[in-house]
């Protein structure tokens, strides 16, 4: 048989497939989406819905395990170009949703009050559009009412902004933003509402049978005996077309794929809710990674002196930490020095006292024959001569085979 193939270090792969990303890709925030706490099966489905919402720029068939750690993810995330990781966790009374700014934080903290799953949205929906090509590209991101008092709210508006890739209007192409995700700030209750949405461009002025032939229809000709009777008997609109507000109404800037959406035409934008919908509220926001102090919280209000005995404390923790880490550095270093020293000092002592049993078999040749033997004769070879052999058990012995103890055989005499 033929050898196979030489297998590639994983890392030299992750070297070179990083070398070859284009700068688009290396740049756009990537992320990590888990799930902590108790298991539920609407947990995972939520979180599978989140992976698409973030989509092309995250980790889609993203496998984790119980015994996988928070620092596991956090160690991979350079190699991936990870910038944020949500984490939906669920404990036994309440649901939260975390999302962190790697590797150094910050760390805000939601709670969850409601939520419904994608699969739910879109039964609702009485005209369900989805399709699979409208996730090859990031989601455009819409903010609303986040202006206000309070840093809290910017660092939010900056978080929910920067986890998605930015749009250069410039060289933006119409044609690639499919979808939109809207998060809308109630000042009055102080929660957030997440929605998201799938974009159709439609054209404007046509009638309802010339909208069918232009969008790729095939017409049902059986009660008309040309084209033209289909495309006059007819009006212009069909009465959900007739609800249109004006206000949905763009003249689009360059011409889309889709069919009758045309350079300088009026065309209108319509949004279908594909799901999953979020409300939740701001509870809490760390300096670290979920760890540290704590920047704002929303139950509790802290003096400066606390806030000053707390930042004492989290600094000694810190300094702690680091003594602890840099003495377990250097026992580990001595130990492997001492075993190393312990290693040679054997070696020593073995080829030492192989020269010296040859020594004394040179004597005893010398004091019997009465002149010196040849100098390959008690030649010092650990592999040949002196070769040890191992017996179970430990015992060892020098150029002899290990003798079987063995019981005579008894002799039956048979009387005559």
């Amino acid at each position: 048989m033929g050898r196979g193939k030489k297998k590639v270090h994983p890392k030299t792969r992750t070297a070179a497939f990083k070398a070859s990303e284009p700068s688009e890709v290396v740049e756009a925030p990537h992320s990590f989406i888990i799930h902590r706490g108790l298991s539920c099966p609407y947990i995972t489905d939520l979180t599978l819905d989140f992976r698409r919402i973030m989509e092309p720029f995250t980790a889609t068939n993203l496998r984790e395990k119980k015994m996988n750690r928070i620092k596991d993810f956090v160690s991979l995330s350079s190699f991936f170009h990870v910038s944020h990781m949500g984490i939906f966790n669920k404990a036994a009374t309440q649901l939260s949703f975390k999302v962190v700014r790697l590797p150094r934080g910050p760390s805000l903290t939601f709670k969850v009050h409601q939520f419904t799953l994608a699969r739910d949205v879109i039964s609702c929906s009485k005209k369900q559009m989805i399709d699979v090509d409208h996730f090859k590209h990031a989601p455009l991101v819409i903010m609303n009412n986040f202006s206000g008092d309070g840093k809290h709210l910017k660092l939010m508006a900056t978080t929910f902004q920067n986890m998605f890739p930015s749009i250069n209007l410039a060289q933006v192409s119409i044609d690639t933003i499919r979808r939109c995700v809207l998060f809308s700030y109630n000042t009055e209750t102080k929660l957030v509402e997440m929605r998201h949405y799938s974009v159709q461009v439609v054209p404007v002025g046509l009638k309802k049978a010339v909208q069918k032939i232009v969008g790729g229809t095939v017409p049902n000709l059986g009660k008309c005996n040309e084209v033209v009777d289909f495309v006059t008997r007819d009006g212009y609109a069909s009465e959900s077309e007739a609800e249109d507000d004006e206000q949905s109404h763009v003249v689009l800037a360059q011409t889309l794929k889709s069919r009758g959406n045309l350079e300088d035409c009026k065309s209108s934008v319509k949004l279908h809710e594909i799901g999953p919908r979020l409300t939740m509220q701001l509870i809490k926001i760390e300096e670290g990674l979920l760890t540290g102090e704590v920047l704002y919280h929303d139950h509790v209000v802290k003096t400066e002196d606390e806030k000053e005995t707390l930042r004492k404390l989290i600094e000694k923790k810190r300094k702690l930490k680091e003594q602890r880490k840099k003495q377990q550095t250097e026992n580990r270093a001595r130990n492997l020095k001492l075993k190393k020293e312990q290693n040679q000092t054997v070696k020593h002592e073995e080829g030492d006292g192989i020269a010296s049993d040859a020594d004394d078999d040179a004597q005893y040749y010398k004091d019997e024959v009465g002149e010196d033997p040849d100098e390959e004769l008690f030649k010092n070879d650990n592999k040949s001569s002196r070769k040890r052999h191992k017996l179970p058990g430990g015992m060892k012995y020098k150029n002899k085979k290990p003798k079987l103890d063995k019981k005579p055989m008894k002799k039956s005499y048979k009387s005559k």
